[in-house]
């Protein structure tokens, strides 16, 4: 292996020549030069991987040799060292994009941690990332083949997840492949689980401790803050958000707002028609068709037909609760780019709203045209690229921005969520259905449809499920772990069409187990 190569500028080179000779013990290659126009030279003629530069050089000094180096060379790392404590010089080497500062006199110990954090911080973590997974992989594979509850799932999931985002960081320790065997895995039995205790969670007395689900959440986390009408609160619900997307942009805004964080289990399907309307009304689905039917239409599974009247069943939860809000209820869907800005530019205007509800679709448009866009799987081909795809996204976004401008106003509550998540569907699984069957890839509803229960949940009686009946012989599947549906007709050209796409509607982990973000400006 190449030793790494440092250069050390400074005008008394000789009084730090015990340095030099510690560094070169220690495996550095170490160059040395007393001012900086044969710094410069230097740099020009040999590949440095550090640079120690000292502040105050006569002639050309410090900072001056350092806008030099990082104009011709801006990816070396620059050490400065310097006698002076004085704030407004760290400032100016800060904004001349220095990696660290250094106050002499220096010892050793100081030079050669900053050139492990410099020079092998990534390759030292990576080690100890490695030793703590392999750590806590032990430990959730006997977790897995525990009991688990459903408190015990979310934190397990919670440990998956941060270890997806902790690996992101350290691709070359090679690890991704156990990770996603052992999501492989999770989802199997909590698949086993779900479909072992759903039933008893949604129903009208429930026996034993159950998890949040849809229905109570705007209850539970939106409609109390309510009681305090000084208050402007806004509940946001991000259309097919994961748990790690979550933690992807809350960085951006950690800074901004005191942030708390619960989670609570979707409804089955685990699809926008079923889950969103759930969520705005408080209600299951068959409770919304058996109390509104004309707020639940008969039509097709899609965005347009089924949640038209999000805004109603929102205000009829107010209703039930007799909540009287100081002026009418707000209702924003943000479904392109220009809606989203025209929101961001008129936010203030909401500012003395009790209540505003904005639906945000970016993150499932995202998953939809990944499943139709070759450009976005060539751009997003894995998980830690949807990742680093829903973070470019959220960087550069109007949400971005609405939720910096939330982050000055004050008496501002701010509420956010998702309906339901999704899954790399990575496993077809051959489904027999009439012509009237449902389209959706994660499930079904139609008559006579037949599944391998292996791959999918049968769901004879829809009222079971508390799910619209919509006719007699109406039956429901819905995909287990990471299976999607595939009819026989042309079964190979789809299975490979949909391989390897996000889809949602099923049970996994990524689709079910959903945060619930309270805020606060700081």
């Amino acid at each position: 292996m190449d030793k790494k190569k440092i250069l050390w500028v400074d005008d008394e080179i000789e009084l730090l020549r015990s340095h030099i000779i510690f560094l070169s013990e220690k495996g550095y290659e170490v160059d040395t030069v007393t001012n900086g126009i044969d710094a410069i030279a230097k740099v020009k003629e040999k590949d440095y991987d550090l640079i120690f530069l000292d502040e105050m050089m006569p002639g050309m000094g410090g900072l001056e040799t350092l806008a030099k180096i990082k104009n011709l060379y801006p990816n070396i790392p620059v050490v400065m060292v310097t006698k002076s404590e004085e704030e407004t010089l760290m400032n100016e080497a800060i904004g001349g994009k220095i990696s660290d500062y250094l106050t002499k006199p220096v010892n050793p110990s100081q030079v050669l941690l900053v050139c492990k954090k410099i020079l092998e911080g990534k390759k030292i973590s990576g080690q100890y990332a490695a030793k703590d997974y392999l750590s806590d992989f032990n430990q959730i594979t006997q977790a897995l083949a525990s009991d688990l509850d459903f408190n015990e799932w979310i934190d397990t999931y919670i440990k998956l997840v941060n270890w997806s985002i902790e690996l992101d960081q350290h691709r070359e320790i090679g690890l991704e492949q156990s990770l996603a065997e052992q999501f492989k895995e999770a989802n199997r039995e909590f698949s086993k689980f779900v479909e072992k205790n759903y039933r008893d969670w949604i129903a009208d007395n429930p026996k034993k401790d159950i998890p949040n689900l849809t229905p109570q959440i705007a209850d539970k986390y939106v409609l109390k803050h309510l009681k305090d009408d000084s208050k402007s609160v806004f509940f946001f619900v991000l259309d097919c958000l994961r748990l790690d997307q979550w933690l992807v942009m809350e960085k951006h805004i950690a800074d901004l707002f005191r942030i708390e964080k619960d989670y609570y289990y979707s409804i089955l399907p685990t699809a926008t028609p079923y889950s969103r309307n759930a969520l705005f009304a408080g209600l299951y689905p068959s409770e919304i068709e058996k109390y509104y039917p004309d707020l639940w239409s008969s039509g097709n599974d899609d965005e347009n037909s089924m949640n038209k009247f999000e805004k109603e069943l929102f205000q009829n939860l107010l209703d039930r609760k007799r909540i009287k809000l100081k002026n009418e209820l707000k209702y924003i869907k943000i479904i392109d780019p220009e809606v989203g800005r025209n929101f961001e530019q008129n936010i203030h205007s909401y500012q003395n709203t009790q209540l505003t509800a904005v639906v945000v679709n970016f993150l499932d448009m995202i998953a939809h045209g990944r499943s139709d866009s070759d450009i976005l799987k060539e751009i997003a081909p894995d998980e830690a690229a949807y990742r680093s795809l829903t973070n470019s996204w959220f960087t550069h976004s109007s949400l971005l921005n609405i939720f910096t401008t939330l982050s000055k106003m004050k008496n501002v509550k701010i509420i956010i969520t998702t309906d339901h998540g999704s899954i790399r569907s990575l496993r077809g699984a051959k489904v027999l259905g009439d012509r009237e069957a449902s389209t959706n890839l994660r499930f079904k509803y139609g008559r006579n449809l037949k599944v391998d229960d292996k791959h999918a949940v049968f769901v004879k009686n829809a009222q079971d499920y508390k799910l619209p009946k919509r006719g007699v012989t109406i039956n429901y599947i819905i995909a287990k772990e990471d299976y999607y549906f595939v009819y026989p007709t042309e079964y190979h050209r789809f299975l490979t069409h949909y391989k390897d796409t996000f889809q949602h509607g099923g049970i996994s982990l990524e689709e079910m187990i959903l945060p619930v973000i309270t805020m606060e400006p700081k």
